[in-house]
């Protein structure tokens, strides 16, 4: 029997479409699951007349994939990940290449590829993006890790992704955690659009009062112009679905707090790390948190109090109202995406072409939009453009909006609506554009109590200097 060209560890939903999808584009698999049940079930229920072979053992899928040796791990993130790695070795030969396909934190595949490379063998973390349908019809594939690696799997990866304009929506990122660390900030630009988009659904239903059929027919004229994207698509479709038992709009009956799988809280906690300024994302995962209070919240609304919520104004004015403080606040968190894997460069001595990023974001993944085109064609204008908002056709976008946008803003402040993501993505948008800030005053403070220093304006940077502050009686 002719061996197989890539072989694949775990048969969830993601690893068996994926497997699917390869096999779609010409290409043999063998498939091996822990469970191997699984591995039976997987073989007669979807691979009928498809070239792909079910293994009962590692040792079996390792003797059955040709040399240099391919395996995806399609496994769950974290000790999964290490466990079949070191299952998996003693059937490798050097220069055999494990690739895991998971949700990995980037400096675990930092670590896995030193290992591996020291121990004569090839490793590439690379994110897939695109849920069920996507690994089946073509995902967003993140790559990065041994360089020498992708020549050898880049026809198989390239092949199964999504195309955009004609391209492949899968390039090489860099090395070790490179590509999983472009999928983390991927998701975490991810929690920013859902948060927005919950944001404004909640505005046009508390208030301006619209039901689901009306928001479903807003959404859908938004899809159409400069915010097309998956995740408007899906949520006008949310509307538009009824609950079996009650008749009522299904997303009406569905509990108000959402879970997380910590991607987006990697992707603040990394800005943190690193210095980069990312509010709109940590606000997103922060009200996925608030969420999450539920009974406290309801106990606290019955001691709480806000303002009356009332609007007098015309309903379709503020509609376009929203919809500009929603492009311009999605600018604004993609910005903070980009200045992240722009300061990670530094950071982690990687060195990216973020066009190229754009490109691969463009389809196949949960964030693929229309104006990710709008990205790409500015970092290929202007490669080493600091922050997309300088960049000539956002300064436009946002200067367009930005009426609408602080309206917003203001209207639901002033009604006690909670925008945590529109918000803080103005509040970015105003501390990035200011010569001057009011860090000079938290500056005096940590030199007053720590002795921290500060610099002076008058003098060179770097420069810095203590006072003799007088002394507190309390």
């Amino acid at each position: 029997m002719d061996k197989a060209d890539i072989g694949l560890i775990g048969l969830a939903v993601m690893g068996q479409n994926l497997v699917l999808n390869i096999e779609s584009r010409g290409y043999s698999a063998a498939v091996f699951n822990r469970t191997v049940s699984k591995v039976d079930d997987f073989i007669n229920e979807r691979c009928e007349g498809k070239n792909i072979t079910g293994c009962h053992s590692i040792e079996e899928l390792c003797s059955n994939l040709k040399t240099p040796r391919k395996i995806i791990l399609m496994v769950k993130a974290g000790d999964p990940v290490d466990s079949f790695i070191e299952q998996t070795l003693p059937f490798l030969d050097p220069d055999d290449i494990i690739i895991d396909g998971g949700n990995s934190f980037f400096k675990d595949t930092i670590r896995r590829t030193t290992m591996m490379e020291e121990k004569g063998f090839r490793y590439i973390g690379t994110g897939v993006s695109g849920g069920e349908e996507g690994a089946l019809k073509g995902p967003a594939v993140m790559p990065g890790g041994t360089e020498s690696a992708w020549t050898e799997v880049k026809n198989i990866l390239q092949d199964v992704a999504a195309k955009a304009d004609g391209e492949p929506c899968c390039q090489y990122l860099g090395p070790n955690g490179a590509g999983h660390y472009v999928k983390m900030v991927h998701n975490g630009i991810e929690y920013g659009d859902m948060q927005m988009i919950a944001e404004a659904y909640f505005l046009m239903k508390h208030l301006l009062g619209m039901d689901a059929e009306e928001m479903h027919k807003v959404f859908d004229d938004w899809n159409d112009g400069e915010l097309d994207s998956y995740l408007i698509e899906i949520t006008k479709n949310i509307f538009t679905i009824k609950d079996d038992e009650t008749g009522n709009p299904l997303v009406e009956m569905i509990l108000d707090s959402a879970k997380q799988k910590g991607t987006g809280k990697w992707t603040s906690q990394d800005a943190l790390d690193i210095g980069i300024p990312a509010p709109t994302i940590a606000e997103a995962v922060f009200a996925r948190c608030v969420s999450g209070q539920k009974d406290e919240r309801v106990r606290a609304s019955e001691i709480l109090t806000g303002p009356e919520v009332g609007f007098s104004g015309d309903r379709d004015e503020l509609i376009e109202d929203i919809r500009r403080a929603l492009y311009a606040s999605k600018i604004c968190s993609y910005a903070q995406g980009f200045a992240l894997i722009r300061g990670a460069q530094e950071e982690y001595g990687w060195e990216f072409n973020f066009g190229e990023i754009a490109l691969v974001w463009r389809n196949g993944c949960i964030i693929r939009a229309r104006f990710l085109g709008k990205i790409k064609e500015a970092f290929d204008e202007q490669p080493d453009c600091a922050n997309l908002l300088l960049a000539p056709y956002f300064k436009k976008v946002i200067d367009d909006c930005q009426t609408s946008w602080r309206k917003v803003v203001k209207i639901a402040v002033e009604n006690g609506i909670p925008i945590p993501a529109f918000s803080s993505a103005l509040s970015y948008y105003d501390s990035y554009r200011n010569p001057r800030l009011s860090a000079n005053v938290l500056q005096a403070q940590r030199d007053y109590f720590g002795a921290h220093t500060y610099e002076r304006i008058d003098k060179s940077r770097g420069e810095t200097f203590h006072t003799q502050w007088p002394e507190v009686q309390i």
